[in-house]
């Protein structure tokens, strides 16, 4: 009695995205085959079963001076990128995409070469030189990232959607690519050991993702700078976008990955070039907030919590991406002053423990990664460690002495 009642309320509803008999036969035929989960289901309302869906409403209190900061900071990154040499600004924007590629796949718990990343958008720059690339993910990766960066200006489309999904899953053989999701079976995000599985969310069915695709896309499109009524903060636009997609997850899988490559593009337009930060960076360094916070956003589409996470979550990207740049140009005044003094097996240590960015080598350098990195012996290693130290151009941290002894590029 209850099931009906509710079932009934779900079906005479005015559900806005997909076609109701569409959805009416879905409900009946999930409810028949699965009818445990079906009461779950039909009890728990998601923000895409809501009668104001997509209507998100929010609220920008508190939010002003992060937004001002945001838009100072995104001025003095690209200025600080256009005071580099044209070379090593190149190198910069390589060294981002390359962070956002291998963090936003780690994110989805698969972990990839930097080196093929990095041969990948090489390539795709037409830097390629000999390296081979082993990890078709990677290859596909790096295409993607460079095809985001590229068409920003460009409207999206459903043709764009699904040679992103191309580019990214190329070699996968177990789904369809270039495609929304068709199977019939319930989109689920799960967590836990089979037979304690916890559904953290249900998307939409198969059936509405394209009507629900394409009013997404008629969204972003009409939102964007160059159009009115727009959305005025880039970052809020992003956030709003990524919620909007993946709540759909119209794809069978990769819809993390494109979901945060739409924000990318969301961002970029709003600053009116391509954004210079590695969201997926942050992400990944508490995944556990980011989930958190997207799941609840995903029960309501009164979606102020989310807003305020994810414009937060943009600005210390941003910031970390003004820290990385800087440190970039440290590294050229650097070479500036040390190149003509190191020799060659020296400049390729130090360019390998500059590739680990301002962090530097976990534990620092000492003589044994030294002469792994150089294959030299260990009394070339030591005695050019010395010599650097002497030009000032490490410097020894934590104990010294034995094999304790580390160091640190003194930049």
């Amino acid at each position: 009695m209850l099931v009906t009642r509710q079932l009934n309320k779900n079906i005479h509803r005015v559900y806005m995205g997909c076609d109701l008999i569409k959805y009416h036969n879905w409900l009946i035929k999930y409810l028949y085959n699965e009818p445990n989960n079906g009461y779950i289901w039909l009890m728990e309302k998601y923000n895409w079963q809501q009668k104001d869906w997509p209507n998100f409403r929010y609220s920008l209190k508190g939010l002003e001076d992060i937004l001002f900061s945001f838009a100072e900071k995104a001025g003095r990154i690209s200025g600080l990128l256009q005071g580099l040499p044209e070379d090593t600004q190149q190198e910069a924007v390589i060294n981002m995409m390359v962070a956002e590629a291998i963090k936003t796949s780690e994110i989805e718990g698969e972990y990839l070469s930097r080196k093929d990343v990095l041969s990948s958008i090489r390539k795709n720059l037409g830097l390629h030189g000999q390296e081979q690339i082993s990890d078709m993910r990677a290859a596909g990766l790096g295409e993607l990232m460079l095809d985001v960066r590229n068409t920003w200006r460009e409207p999206l489309t459903r043709k764009k959607l699904f040679d992103w999904h191309k580019m990214l899953l190329s070699g996968n053989e177990r789904i369809q690519l270039g495609a929304w999701r068709s199977h019939s079976e319930p989109m689920q995000v799960v967590s836990g050991a089979m037979g304690k599985e916890k559904v953290h969310y249900e998307a939409p069915p198969s059936e509405c993702v394209a009507e629900e695709m394409n009013r997404f896309i008629e969204w972003f499109n009409e939102t964007a700078p160059v159009n009115k009524p727009e959305i005025q903060h880039a970052p809020v636009r992003s956030a709003v976008a990524h919620l909007y997609f993946e709540t759909i997850h119209p794809f069978e899988d990769g819809n993390g990955r494109i979901g945060r490559a739409i924000a990318e593009k969301a961002l970029s337009q709003g600053l009116g070039r391509p954004v210079l930060l590695s969201m997926s960076e942050t992400i990944e360094s508490n995944k556990k907030a980011y989930y958190s916070a997207l799941q609840k956003g995903q029960r309501s589409n009164e979606i102020t919590d989310w807003i305020h996470y994810f414009v937060d979550l943009v600005h210390k990207a941003q910031l970390r991406a003004e820290e990385l740049i800087e440190f970039t140009l440290r590294k050229v005044k650097y070479f500036d002053r040390f190149d003509d003094l190191l020799n060659v097996r020296q400049k390729k240590v130090i360019r390998r423990m500059m590739d680990e960015g301002p962090e530097g080598f976990e534990g620092g350098m000492n003589a044994r990664k030294y002469r792994g990195i150089a294959k030299v012996s260990k009394a070339t290693a030591t005695r050019d460690l010395q010599e650097l130290v002497e030009l000032g151009a490490i410097e020894r941290i934590g104990k010294s002495g034995g094999r304790s002894t580390s160091y640190r590029v003194k930049i």
